[in-house]
């Protein structure tokens, strides 16, 4: 028999993220030379991937919810290629619930667990591999699997750097990950990582040399730990170390648990992190206790608030909801929506409930009346607490979230109506009307203004501030002065007056000018409406984000 060659490989939802795993893996056994790497994205030609595929012996996918449907079908692909190629499989969408996969005549092992010792023993063993732990295979036409709960030791990563085996300028413009510990305290149960408890944390030197190698050579640097604070010191030894180290230009992201958050932590960051370069990841899921309670996760919202409000001029936020829980109704959910928006986060995603394989809230999915796609990611359909019309609404609406608040196309007009009026109505309705018009899959800038505005004028046709805060969106959305929508300018020789006043040029900068009937600046400051008609000059120079100059707002008498 030749040297069998072996791939370690994944289809990565898009191309500016990158598989830590398989470098990990790779990193492990790179001394081996039939050990190769080499990451796709689920959008290629599943052709192509399987035709470079096609020079190696055992091909070995890491497979997650987004990618188990292409992988599958790329693994297909390639065995009707080449029946003699083998195919391995790992990762977390295949460690749970596997019978179904290695039934599969295309698919010859899978790895359940960590991944780094039954590998190992995979390449050194191969093709006599009866022996090996977590390793499903077919022998004889029948299924076998070596159930043996091993654990890797995470002091073997002392002195590696799973990065450092590419061309580091093409780390600058992709999201980096990095991981500091494995498990979690909690028992969320529609998580994953709630299936070890044991946080398990990666030697400090080793988390160091690379933090500073991905801070050297990258950008945006994200933790995989799923809560970045459980230990205060080793979190600020963490955050110290950044501060020390970091280039202006580096952004860090961490998912932390809010209501634990240590003030020594708070304090840490209040008084030393710079603005902007910590985005921090809260799940917040529900403020519904009885639910909360229900799936064995523990929350104080309060406090959680508390954090989020005192950090939220110095971190980025991102803030999660998660739809279809057990006990929460549409009402539950709604109030859930609009207390969490009010504290309006740069970002704030509507998840839907997923029953990933494994979770104890698929295993119970009868108890609570819940049906959901068989197929990956295994999304809610309805339940005993929502009906399937009902969680097709709150789609609408999610869409609308995150086409108007996430993009930043309407952020006044959301903000406005959240004061003023049920938010949750407001996007809800907006999301409807929305699909009436346009697919939420393909539309123009132009499209979505459009309908924003006639979704207004329509259902809000006596309110002139939200009309013309719709309007005010719209010209701060554009680099270059946009054409001339909503609020019309003032008369050409008034608005030139007005830019002399103002010693502009016209010249140099492009300029709208338009009437309104409100104190735009106090709005922004503290988003109350104080009656006064005034004139916004808005200036673009084609290229940065237009501003609201100095002195934007001239009284009109």
């Amino acid at each position: 028999m030749n040297t069998p060659k072996f791939l370690l490989t994944t289809l990565n939802a898009k191309y500016i993220h990158m598989n830590l795993a398989i470098r990990l893996l790779y990193e492990l056994n790179k001394s081996d030379q039939r050990v190769s790497w080499k990451e796709f994205t689920i959008k290629e030609n599943k052709n192509e991937i399987a035709n470079f595929c096609s020079d190696f012996d055992v091909v070995c996918f890491s497979c997650y919810i987004w990618n188990i449907t292409q992988t599958l079908e790329v693994a297909s692909i390639i065995k009707s290629n080449n029946p003699s190629i083998k195919i391995l499989l790992g990762g977390p969408e295949v460690t749970y619930d596997w019978q179904s996969i290695i039934n599969h005549t295309y698919i010859d092992f899978i790895i359940t667990g960590e991944g780094e010792i039954p590998f190992q023993q995979f390449i050194q063993l191969y093709p006599n591999i009866e022996s090996i732990d977590n390793l499903v295979s077919k022998q004889r036409g029948e299924i076998c699997f070596h159930n043996n709960a091993t654990v890797f030791d995470l002091a073997t990563y002392a002195n590696t750097n799973p990065y450092q085996n590419e061309d580091p300028s093409t780390l600058s413009n992709r999201v980096l990950y990095i991981e500091t510990s494995r498990g979690c305290p909690y028992k969320c149960e529609f998580c994953l990582a709630s299936l070890d408890n044991r946080v398990r944390y990666l030697p400090m030197e080793h988390i160091k040399n690379n933090l500073l190698y991905l801070m050297t050579h990258g950008k945006t640097i994200k933790f995989l730990d799923r809560t970045f604070n459980v230990k205060k010191d080793f979190t600020l030894d963490i955050f110290q170390f950044i501060l020390d180290n970091a280039r202006p230009e580096n952004v860090f992201q961490f998912e932390i648990t809010a209501d634990i958050l240590h003030p020594a932590i708070m304090q840490f960051i209040l008084e030393k992190v710079p603005k902007g370069m910590f985005r921090f990841e809260i799940g917040i899921q529900t403020v519904n206790q009885k639910a909360n309670l229900e799936v064995s996760r523990k929350q104080n919202f309060e406090k959680t608030k508390e954090v989020i409000i005192q950090l939220k001029d110095r971190v980025e936020m991102h803030l999660d909801l998660i739809v279809g829980l057990p006990l929460d109704y549409w009402e539950d959910i709604k109030y859930s929506f609009e207390t969490v928006f009010e504290l309006f986060p740069p970002e704030l995603q509507l998840g839907f409930l997923k029953f990933l394989k494994g979770t104890p809230v698929r295993d119970k999915y009868e108890k609570y009346g819940y049906a959901f796609d068989p197929i990956a990611p295994y999304q809610i359909i309805k339940s005993n607490y929502l009906s399937e019309q009902e969680l097709s609404d709150i789609t609408k609406l999610e869409h609308a979230l995150e086409i108007y608040w996430n993009k930043k196309r309407l952020p006044n007009t959301l903000i406005y109506i959240t004061k003023h009026d049920s938010i949750f109505d407001f996007l809800l309705g907006l999301g409807k009307y929305f699909e009436s018009r346009s697919s939420f899959y393909s539309y123009t800038a132009m499209d979505m203004y459009n309908i924003a505005n006639d979704y207004v004028v329509n259902n809000y046709s006596n309110n002139v501030i939200i009309q013309e805060l719709l309007a005010i969106d719209y010209y701060l959305q554009y680099k270059i002065k946009p054409a001339e929508k909503f609020i019309n300018e003032i008369d050409r020789k008034e608005k030139f007056a007005y830019l002399e006043k103002l010693q502009l040029s016209h010249q140099k900068y492009r300029y709208t000018v338009i009437p309104i009937n409100f104190n735009y600046q106090l709005f922004q400051q503290d988003h109350i409406i104080f009656q006064q008609p005034t004139v916004l000059v808005i200036q673009y120079d084609g290229k940065n984000k237009p501003i609201l100059i100095n002195n934007q707002m001239i009284a009109i008498h």
